[in-house]
């Protein structure tokens, strides 16, 4: 066997030591995984021992040694020249003939008919291991043809061991720089210079939610992805229904794709260049569904394969239209975490928002904005500044462990600057747009990651909170425990809370974040009278081909990605309840809401679904759900009908349902309704017949029990949940629930505020408290102790 060079096909992974982690993981995947139809473009690797034989015939390892002792570890203030000298070291020495005739010949085996061009990528022998990624330590070379410029490659990526980064990035893990070696992959390249590229990750990068695979993708090669120059696409597709055969994409982000980088086919210049993507390649997503699932599909059989959550990279060849994995590592962010330890971090007051981009952690800073151009400018950093720059790049790595945060103009949340921020636990917001236009050195700012996978920077310090929580401390009481939930954004780290599902799913949220526009005015785009309202639809529904899609698959993927977080634990989602005054402040929406002198007790809830004025736009909500339930394959969700005021009105909304196409009890769906009228108690068990369960918004059930406007300023003093006539309400209620056997749970704040609210609950026997999940901790607190209380007078009385 060669010492010098080994073909993919003799690598596996325990050749670790010899070919370094990301060749270990490309040979074993060539070997293992090609039989389940994952595709690995060919190649070889350089060994470790062409690496140390390489220095011992030039005689480096004594002058390399010399080089970095003089590395200033404190300050690092030297590490510039330190690096350069040590790169000089490596490109001053020579190949022995032997070795580069080993790599002609394992180049030339890779196309026998003409030169093959390759990717030329360093591997080095500590890398890519779990709690150690490397990423973006080391160089890659694209797009080489030919011996002569192989070679050259090779040299370059052997000098890389000794970037600034990397040499930073050893001491700050405790390697010995005299003990890791650099092997170098040869790897046949797949021309996604003409088709797309990108990453992927098997677990939720921000959360560590690990029922979800992550896809980022561009147009070109994946390095606008990783150095962060725009903002990729990005897909994200639930695992557990990905294996069921259902329909697994949850969400489909449409990035701006503004450069493609592609080959250099001049003679001159570097290999690669960018340019500018043509508009309609923009508007279009970079794969198709099928083409995402494929990957998907991939990545979880690597995944299985590892026993681990991965890191992958991904490319499309433009002329065979054939997907490809080019390199797989292990994920290095959330290996070792405690998943039941959790930073919660609080905003305690609101400030102006100055921009927004992606999120890369919970963290939130307060600090100072210093602006650079590049990491040469940085000088003095300490733990209060906020870098903001146009993208980060390796380059900057020695310096990302100084400051306080990272603030970026380009990038997504599988950027190079989010992988490292990640893995050194500093909060970024990457891809923000206008970062450097509207923040000004020396402007003290907030910088929140606490918001769900949207950052905000907020003008001055804001107070916040931190409080650490321990979730293996936590054990849920008899009584259900359950969520209030409105964002998608935050659904999988809220997951982890303790809770036993989602008690109220708001879509309204959904509608008026993500869809923006007016069910109706979709349905008749055509009659809307408002110039610039139509303007706006047609800009959010390019590439539809029926503008009435688009809401579908806005609301349809809002709703999934919280049925998904909370899998297989119920969720229910209540019918859209705006009332007109709110509707109207959709895009669109004023030519299609009444005028009315009182929105809360007019045309909202189960009034409007069988009304002309929106039968059409229910019928969109229905589709949404029905995609989630029956095309999705999340059967976990349910459905709840609001302000249902008259049992005939109930009998309506259940028909029209299943005109469209959900049918109470098909596919195990389950229809509630909420308790908020002091319709629903008196008839309760007759409403009992027609739905499978109650919800009591205690909310409106008060403000119709005490006649009181709980929007009205002058009469909100009378407002009181703990009103005997409101408790009489709901203990009616639950009375008769537990008659019929109906499931009952409650809605609202008073459960968490006042500890007698929860006991009251308690003993009356509901079965569910939702919460808001600020307050999810004190509810679960409020209801235990009541419990327990009840277990006391019990043993008491028993005595």
């Amino acid at each position: 066997m060669d010492v010098y060079i080994k073909p993919f096909k003799a690598i596996h992974i325990d050749d670790l030591p010899k070919v370094g982690g990301k060749n270990a993981s490309l040979g074993e995947m060539y070997n293992e995984l090609t039989g389940e139809g994952v595709r690995i473009p060919n190649g070889f690797a350089t060994t470790s021992d062409a690496f140390w034989d390489f220095l011992d015939k030039n005689q480096l390892r004594k002058p390399l040694e010399d080089v970095l002792a003089g590395l200033d570890t404190d300050t690092y203030i030297n590490l510039s020249e330190i690096g350069k000298k040590a790169r000089e070291l490596i490109l001053s020495g020579t190949f022995s003939d032997k070795f580069s005739q080993k790599i002609a010949e394992a180049y030339q085996n890779l196309d026998k008919n003409s030169p093959a061009t390759v990717a030329v990528r360093s591997s080095a022998t500590a890398e890519d291991l779990p709690g150690a990624s490397f990423a973006g330590q080391h160089d890659t070379f694209l797009n080489i043809k030919g011996e002569k410029p192989v070679l050259e490659a090779v040299k370059k990526c052997f000098a890389s061991l000794y970037t600034d980064r990397a040499i930073k990035y050893r001491n700050d893990k405790g390697f010995k720089h005299a003990d890791v070696a650099l092997s170098v992959g040869v790897q046949q390249m797949v021309r996604a210079g003409k088709g797309c590229s990108g990453v992927g990750f098997t677990i939720e990068p921000e959360s560590g939610f690990e029922n979800v695979i992550l896809l980022s993708g561009v147009w070109g090669l994946g390095e606008n992805i990783v150095q962060g120059n725009i903002n990729p696409d990005e897909f994200y597709i639930f695992k557990p229904t990905l294996k069921t055969g259902h329909f697994p994409i949850l969400q489909k982000k449409k990035g701006d794709k503004r450069l493609t980088m592609i080959y250099n086919t001049e003679q001159h210049g570097e290999p690669t260049l960018n340019i500018k993507t043509p508009v309609l390649k923009q508007i279009q997503f970079v794969l198709s569904d099928d083409e995402i699932v494929q990957l998907a599909q991939w990545a979880l059989a690597i995944e299985k394969h590892y026993q681990k959550p991965m890191d992958i990279e991904w490319a499309k060849d433009g002329l065979s239209g054939e997907l490809f994995i080019i390199q797989a590592r292990p994920e290095t962010v959330h290996q070792g975490r405690d998943m039941n330890i959790y930073i919660e971090y609080k905003l305690l007051e609101k400030g102006t928002t100055l921009t927004s981009g992606n999120a890369v952690g919970s963290k939130i800073k307060v600090g100072t904005v210093l602006q650079l151009e590049s990491p040469k400018e940085a000088k003095d950093l300490t733990s209060e500044h906020l870098i903001v720059t146009d993208t980060i790049t390796p380059d900057w790595d020695p310096l990302l462990k100084q400051v306080g945060g990272i603030i970026t103009n380009k990038g997504g949340r599988t950027s190079h600057a989010a992988i490292v921020a990640r893995e050194l636990g500093v909060p970024a917001i990457v891809g923000c747009g206008n970062a450097t236009d509207v923040l000004s050195n020396g402007q003290n700012v907030t910088l929140s990651c606490a918001q769900g996978k949207t950052g905000y920077i907020y003008n001055g310090a804001l107070k916040f909170e931190e409080t650490k929580v321990d979730f293996s401390n936590i054990h849920l009481p008899d009584t259900e425990v359950k969520m209030i939930l409105s964002d998608p954004e935050s659904a999988f780290q809220l997951s982890f809370y303790p809770n036993n599902g989602v008690g109220l799913l708001r879509m309204e949220f959904i509608i008026t974040h993500s869809v923006k526009i007016h069910p109706m005015a979709l349905v008749n785009f055509d009659n809307i009278k408002n110039k610039g309202a139509k303007k706006e639809i047609e800009t959010l529904t390019k590439g539809y081909p029926k503008r009435t899609d688009y809401f579908i698959d806005q609301l349809s993927e809002g709703i999934a990605t919280i049925a998904a977080a909370f899998y297989p634990k119920e969720v229910i989602v209540r019918l859209s309840d705006f009332k007109t005054n709110e509707y109207a402040n959709l895009i669109g929406g004023k030519d299609f809401e009444p005028k009315e002198e009182n929105p809360m007790l007019g045309f909202r809830g189960a009034s409007r679904y069988y009304n002309k004025r929106y039968k059409d736009g229910f019928a969109l909500e229905c589709a949404a759900i029905k995609r989630v339930r029956d095309t999705m394959g999340l059967t976990n969700l349910k459905v709840m009908v609001p302000f249902c005021r008259t049992l005939l009105e109930g009998k309506k909304v259940l028909l029209i349902m299943e005109e469209n196409g959900l049918k109470r009890g098909e596919n195990g769906l389950e229809v509630y309704t909420m308790v908020e009228i002091p319709s629903n108690v008196i008839l309760a068990e007759e409403f009992a017949q027609i739905f499978d369960g109650f919800s009591i918004g205690s909310n409106d059930l008060t403000q119709l029990t005490l006649g009181i406007d709980r929007d009205s300023e002058i009469m909100g003093g009378l407002f009181d949940e703990n009103d005997p006539a409101a408790k009489k309400m709901i203990s009616m209620a639950i009375s008769s629930a537990k008659k019929t056997e109906t499931k009952i749970g409650l809605c609202g704040q008073a459960p968490s505020d006042f500890p007698e609210f929860a006991a009251f609950l308690v003993d009356r026997g509901i079965n569910s408290i939702s919460f808001n999940p600020d307050a999810l901790l004190k509810g679960i607190k409020n209801i235990s102790k009541a419990e327990k209380r009840m277990v006391d007078r019990k043993n008491t009385f028993l005595a």
